[in-house]
């Protein structure tokens, strides 16, 4: 019987799910091509158009860390190392098909970028549940060997994690209200896009339920990959942002935040036990 549930409990990630990988991947290096290097031609490139150009940088910096987290998920053997991410893409492509439905008159019909945006958001959810799913039945439980993250540690990464989805949720709910005091010129629609990209950050949450490194480990890098190029971003658009509003300075201050502390838990759980071996 325990060699069964050893067989059965042996944490693999299955073809279906690499082959889903292997089919995300293309669309998201394309969009992060077309909104990163040329946010200033959304309306003839992209599904419509995005004014002004930090919100598709912010937009391309979600979708380059989605790449880095799908391109891992195709040669990782371990499915605790890439659960927690499909639930979390799972919602923000959840949360973009409703905005496609609610704000569809926005979008530019007759642009195939469109119905590759239509298409991806409306298919997407369904499938990467599926994939969590079927995968799920394979889940191995934590060893008693595996290291995990300190108390303080995983609260500050859990809470991170729910902070963001909090913001996520009021931009999505309550866009107009967000609009008069964010950083930079948002409306309706771009407002809940950024709020499914804070949402992203609910994978964070994932270590009030598996503590493991393993499992925070994958997560941690490609959160520090977004905001890294949301920095960058807010760097080449800086004059789109309104100073004066305190919300400026406090989102610009957690982003900076957000890198320190995650090159700190990197730093204890990575880079220092191997200091103390060596």
């Amino acid at each position: 019987m325990a060699t069964e549930l050893s067989a059965t409990h042996d944490d693999r990630v299955l073809a279906f799910t690499r082959v889903l990988s292997l089919v995300i991947v293309p669309f998201l290096l394309v969009a992060f091509v077309v909104l990163y290097l040329f946010p200033g031609d959304t309306k003839l490139l992209f599904a419509w158009t995005i004014n002004p150009t930090m919100t598709p940088m912010v937009l391309a910096s979600a979708y380059l860390g989605g790449a880095y987290f799908f391109v891992r998920v195709l040669r990782e053997p371990r499915w605790n190392v890439v659960k927690t991410g499909f639930l979390s893409v799972a919602l923000f492509a959840s949360l973009l098909g409703v905005a496609t439905i609610v704000h569809w008159d926005k979008f530019n019909h007759g642009h195939v970028a469109f119905w590759l945006w239509a298409g991806l958001y409306f298919m997407t959810p369904l499938l990467v549940i599926g994939g969590w799913l079927a995968n799920r039945r394979f889940a191995a439980p934590a060893g008693v060997d595996e290291r995990r993250l300190g108390g303080a540690t995983r609260w500050m990464v859990g809470l991170i994690g729910l902070l963001a989805l909090v913001q996520g949720i009021v931009m999505y709910v309550a866009p107009t209200r967000v609009i008069a005091i964010w950083p930079w010129t948002l409306t309706p629609l771009t407002c809940r896009v950024v709020g499914a990209i804070f949402c992203l950050g609910s994978a964070g949450m994932g270590v009030f339920l598996d503590p493991r490194w393993t499992t925070t480990r994958l997560m941690l890098q490609v959160e520090a990959l977004m905001v890294a190029l949301m920095l960058i971003a807010a760097v080449r658009a800086r004059t789109e942002f309104d100073t004066g509003r305190p919300v400026t300075w406090l989102m610009l201050g957690g982003f900076v935040a957000v890198l320190l502390g995650s090159a700190y838990v990197w730093y204890t759980m990575e880079i220092r036990p191997q200091s103390n071996a060596a």
